[in-house]
């Protein structure tokens, strides 16, 4: 599947819940099912610094698709991260730097974030488009 189609099929998949307690049920239950990282990349160079609670992500290349796991104390954080992951895993580089997350809005889950929250969100997106523009 290409990014536009795993964002479209999230888009209808939260279309479905009916209240913001719903989503944020659902987005808890995502994170839980997200893979722990290993202990030994919860590092500084896999922590991502603006986030309300402490985040890493690692990236991988390998023939010439992105991979990336990631991990957070915080489960709406990490429901997140794993939607996100969702989205970009297994894509090219250039697929990614030439997609728009748009799927984050169309979901309601910008407006619903707090700042802290929103900013940390922002923080990832850059780190999963830093590794993509460096693998070009």
């Amino acid at each position: 599947m290409n990014i536009n189609e795993i964002q479209d099929q999230i888009i209808e998949e939260f279309s479905g819940l009916e209240d913001g307690f719903e989503k944020y049920k659902h987005i808890v239950s995502l994170g839980r099912s997200l893979e722990t990282l290993s202990t030994k990349f919860k590092n500084e160079e896999n922590s991502i610094s603006g986030c309300q609670s402490n985040v890493w992500i690692r990236a991988e290349l390998k023939k010439g698709k992105v991979y990336f796991t990631a991990d957070s104390e915080a489960l709406i954080t990490k429901g997140i991260i794993a939607l996100l992951l969702r989205v970009v895993n297994n894509q090219s580089p250039e697929e990614i730097l030439n997609s728009e997350l748009y799927f984050i809005d169309r979901i309601g889950l910008t407006s619903s974030l707090s700042p802290a929250r929103g900013n940390g969100l922002h923080s990832v997106i850059k780190r999963i488009y830093n590794f993509a523009e460096i693998n070009l």
